[in-house]
């Protein structure tokens, strides 16, 4: 199969294999890149405000992002505190932790199937 793509793209051609990496339900993304950093941020600065500001994204968003990961887990990802003194604030849990961990690692075994792809084609 190699030498037939090979011999329908251009020699010169700078073609590579690309991809994204999700996890979804029922045909829905609920973990990807965007939710890993909205996690990571909200890790760094203990707010979900905060971490959706960083981002660009609005709070709401934010909120529905958290809420579709709890949604798909056992137990939730982020938990949230309530006023007092210092006002709100949220954290991440060890479950969010291990889901990023797992992307991260998921990512590195992602894109070496892409390069090896990519290689391939090179032939």
């Amino acid at each position: 199969m190699n030498k037939k793509i090979k011999t329908i793209l251009k020699e010169d051609a700078r073609v590579k294999v690309s991809g994204s990496l999700w996890l979804e339900s029922d045909g829905k993304h609920f973990f990807g890149p965007g939710p890993v950093e909205l996690l990571e941020r909200i890790a760094e600065t203990g707010s979900i405000s905060e971490a959706a500001k960083q981002m660009q994204m609005s709070y709401k968003k934010a909120w529905e992002l958290v809420n579709a990961l709890n949604s798909q887990t056992q137990n939730p990802v982020v938990i949230p505190r309530t006023g007092g003194e210092k006002g709100g604030g949220s954290t991440i849990t060890e479950e969010a932790k291990v889901l990023i961990e797992y992307h991260r690692e998921l990512r590195k075994r992602f894109a070496a199937f892409l390069e090896d792809e990519t290689q391939r084609l090179k032939g």
